[in-house]
């Protein structure tokens, strides 16, 4: 595999990663909204990820490389949080109110393992980039 290829898999990892970093934000900030309707309510999403297989099959023979393609972003289909708040001004005709489907726990563990994945992505850029560079620094005179 070329070293140049290397750029191509940490770029798909960190843009995969930069969208999935996107989604856990807005789960975050949306987390303690409350709406009157289920309809209306926040539901968390979730980015969906695949190894660009398909293409990789497509170019077997060849020495090309494999990254990491988004396919989208899903909502969780887990139940809303009902609570009963009579009082509460965007309380329905029964008296409740629904939240969202986000553990904040969940949503900060995914947010730190996106983060770190990114980081490893740059990091391995930038020792495929230090090595091309001593690479091209070896006919040098010293």
């Amino acid at each position: 595999m070329s070293t140049y290829k290397i750029f191509d898999i940490t770029g798909s990892g960190m843009n995969a990663q930069s969208v999935r970093m996107n989604t856990t934000a807005s789960n975050i900030a949306n987390a303690n909204s409350v709406s009157s309707s289920v309809e209306q309510t926040y539901r968390g999403r979730h980015a969906v990820f695949a190894a660009e297989l398909s293409e990789a099959n497509k170019r077997q023979q060849s020495d090309d490389a494999v990254g990491v393609k988004v396919l989208g972003i899903v909502e969780s289909d887990a139940p809303l949080n009902v609570e009963y708040s009579p009082n509460h001004p965007l309380a329905d005709e029964n008296g409740y109110i629904y939240k969202p489907n986000i553990n904040i726990m969940e949503e900060m563990a995914n947010m730190i393992s996106a983060s770190r994945s990114y980081e490893t992505n740059v990091q391995t850029a930038d020792a495929a980039k230090q090595m091309i560079m001593r690479t091209l620094r070896l006919g040098q005179q010293q």
